[in-house]
């Protein structure tokens, strides 16, 4: 209520009818007021030993307590507790060495099949998917040209659910492949796509796949749902072939939406385990053998798109403040499997960030 008051105060109601996902960008002054509100947030907060933590946190039956997965630090430092509209609930935390967001106790990698062994598939067919594809498309734009023209090129889209970008992905020539672990969805997959396969379990599991040797593979919403990222984009690694990249698509833990909203950020949703940022993300790449990352900044779909109701003032706005904080509610990432890969797909726009 006092937010509201002060919001008020401070804007009127000049931005009532601007959507809550934008207003944050375009209102004066907010991105620094945000910018603020975190840094007092993680100054306050506090920091405890694994144990200490682990004794103050209930345990469930799929379950288990973690160090930081980019740096080892055992140490927590507890910020969020979001809750859903179904009974869900978990613990967020922060790493105080690398500043790393997860969710702790978080889900046994053998028991990751139970978010998803029933009822997904009709979760991704629904209100979800309602605009995936544009999605899809105005992100492989703001990598163009590595997603213009797929002939005698391998993909693998790693959790493709019921095949929404497979299909894009055979249109434009590609020779894809999928896997995923809801079978429900697999099953939708194969039936939807002409020449596009889709298979349930792990790229290990199927010869196709596991012999490697693609030139691009995709992660669309998927990357905050791997209980074990090192061990995941090791193996993504491994498969691209010389010259490869891998497109990731997930959400932003340096978003000034979560900053405003703490809890109720879009970002936590019952399945996601793990958010990155712009800071984190290089981590994981390095440490599994990337030579190089690429960031594009997401404005928004209807921005993207040239649909939103926003003045063109705002609109201006909105693009400057994303560009200066954090890179948009999304985040969107093109790694290279080496300095083949920066050549090839490393120009035009796009500045590429080489590891050393």
């Amino acid at each position: 209520m006092t937010k509201t008051l002060l919001g008020r105060l401070m804007y009127g109601k000049r931005y009532n009818r601007v959507p809550w996902g934008q207003r944050v960008y375009v209102r004066p002054g907010e991105r620094l007021i945000r910018e603020v509100q975190w840094k007092r947030l993680i100054r306050n907060a506090p920091i405890m030993p694994l144990a200490d933590y682990e004794r103050s946190r209930p345990l469930g039956e799929i379950e288990e307590f973690l160090a930081c997965m980019m740096c080892g630090e055992s140490r927590q430092q507890p910020l969020f507790e979001p809750t859903g509209g179904n009974g869900w609930r978990y613990h967020v935390v922060r790493c105080p060495s690398c500043g790393f967001l997860y969710r702790n106790p978080n889900v046994r990698p053998e028991r990751l099949g139970d978010l998803y062994a029933t009822g997904y598939n009709s979760f991704l067919t629904g209100k979800y998917a309602a605009n995936r594809q544009r999605r899809y498309d105005l992100t492989m734009k703001a990598f163009s040209p590595v997603f213009d023209e797929g002939k005698e090129r391998r993909l693998l889209d790693f959790g493709s659910g019921v095949g929404l970008f497979l299909e894009l992905a055979e249109q434009r020539g590609f020779e894809a492949f999928g896997v995923d672990l809801s079978p429900e969805s697999v099953a939708q997959a194969n039936e939807r796509l002409s020449k596009a396969k889709t298979f349930h379990g792990a790229p290990e599991d199927v010869p196709e796949i596991a012999a490697g040797g693609f030139d691009v593979i995709t992660l669309w919403s998927v990357l905050a749902h791997l209980p074990r990222p090192l061990d995941d984009f090791t193996k993504f690694r491994g498969l691209l072939a010389p010259g490869g990249v891998l497109l990731i698509l997930t959400v932003n833990a340096r978003s000034l939406l979560l900053k405003a909203y703490g809890n109720g950020w879009s970002g936590f949703t019952k399945n996601h385990l793990m958010f990155y940022s712009s800071e984190t993300v290089p981590t994981l790449l390095r440490r599994t053998g990337f030579a190089g990352v690429a960031f594009a900044p997401h404005y928004g779909d209807t921005i993207e798109a040239g649909t939103t109701a926003l003045p063109e003032d705002l609109r201006r706005r909105l693009r400057r403040n994303v560009e200066l904080s954090d890179g948009g509610n999304m985040m969107r990432v093109l790694a290279f499997a080496d300095e083949e890969a920066i050549g090839r797909w490393g120009g035009g726009p796009l500045t590429v960030h080489r590891f050393a």
